[in-house]
């Protein structure tokens, strides 16, 4: 399969792209974390044949009806074959832990998903699989940039077992389609923030920002709120997701953020305003070695080839978040109540 098969490229934006995926059978592994449930549901709403692959069931209330639900286990190759068997797209969202964990048991970390992902290519080889879609870290694969913002090409030095695991998982991708031409798509996400986003895993500085605010914690800061991250809305991030599937251009990594970097000072800042709050409670600790200085994507690439851009302004996406957290959290009160 080269890189130029399949469908001629789509260029007339995310709406497009939605209908060009209409009775695609896609199968979302990690259906039930942050990213998975808002893929699902995007695909559905697309009108694509979706099923979700998780450890456990998501929660029928979150999760869209019209989307199939398996369980099972990454590592459970008969499980993967399972879910695998007829689709055309399959979307990897699986990670391993998070970045300043997984330092503490790299050989765990290296030993599980980037294995299990081997497994689940030589399974799609087998099922023919039209696409695979790769949910990367933009945070993690480049480790201490040495200029802002990062472009694709930038040298990939991870400074954690997660982003080490990453790495390793693009380059069987690009290993498999080299030798046995399964097409790939890597997205290098940014830090995604928006519903579904528990705030309680330590993944995700808004969503648990959000969290302790709403269950008056104060807010956990490490070093000195100067670190610089690229956000992103969830919704943005769902219509990459979208626009990598019938992508059949060259480049087969793509970085996906706003292109604005903004410091953990600046988040609080704009979280004040959003509450409606004078000052905001801030807990200070040291700083951690799996955090960079600053991480800023460069999306010029995204931009042109699959002619997509971040929609969702930082305001109404910290206010729509807030709203989902609100109900959330009185949803699960009421539910301990009874």
């Amino acid at each position: 399969m080269s890189a130029a098969a399949g469908p001629p490229r789509d260029r007339t934006g995310s709406d497009g792209f939605a209908r060009s995926i209409a009775g695609a059978r896609c199968l979302v592994l990690g259906g039930s974390g942050f990213l998975g449930l808002n893929l699902c549901n995007r695909l559905a709403d697309a009108g694509a044949e979706v099923t979700c692959f998780s450890r456990s069931h998501p929660q029928a209330a979150v999760l869209d009806r019209r989307v199939a639900r398996v369980t099972g286990q990454f590592a459970d190759r008969l499980a993967i074959a399972n879910a695998v068997e007829r689709q055309d797209v399959v979307f990897h969202l699986i990670a391993g832990s998070i970045p300043e964990s997984s330092n503490l048991d790299p050989s765990a970390e290296l030993s599980a998903t980037p294995i299990a992902t081997l497994h689940l290519l030589e399974i799609c080889r087998s099922a023919r699989i039209r696409k695979l879609v790769f949910a990367s870290s933009g945070g993690a694969i480049y480790g201490i940039p040495r200029a802002i913002p990062i472009q694709e090409q930038a040298p990939t030095d991870p400074i954690s077992a997660y982003g080490i695991g990453k790495l390793m998982i693009e380059k069987s991708l690009a290993l498999y389609y080299h030798l046995h031409g399964i097409d790939y798509q890597i997205l290098r996400i940014a830090n995604p923030y928006g519903r579904f986003q528990l705030g309680t895993k330590h993944q995700g500085l808004v969503g648990s920002y959000i969290y302790r605010v709403l269950t008056d914690q104060p807010l956990e800061v490490w070093g000195t709120g100067a670190v610089v991250r690229d956000f992103l809305h969830i919704d943005d991030v769902s219509d990459a997701f979208l626009a990598a599937v019938t992508y059949d251009g060259p480049h087969k990594v793509l970085n996906v953020g706003s292109g604005t970097g903004l410091s953990v000072n600046a988040i609080i800042a704009a979280l004040e305003a959003a509450f409606g709050r004078d000052r905001l409670p801030c807990s200070f600790k040291p700083s951690r070695a799996a955090d960079v200085p600053a991480n800023v994507l460069d999306t010029t690439l995204i931009r042109s080839e699959l002619v997509w851009q971040p929609r969702v302004a930082l305001r109404e996406g910290l206010s729509d978040t807030i709203a989902w957290m609100r109900t959330h959290l009185a949803e699960a009160a009421g539910r301990r109540v009874t």
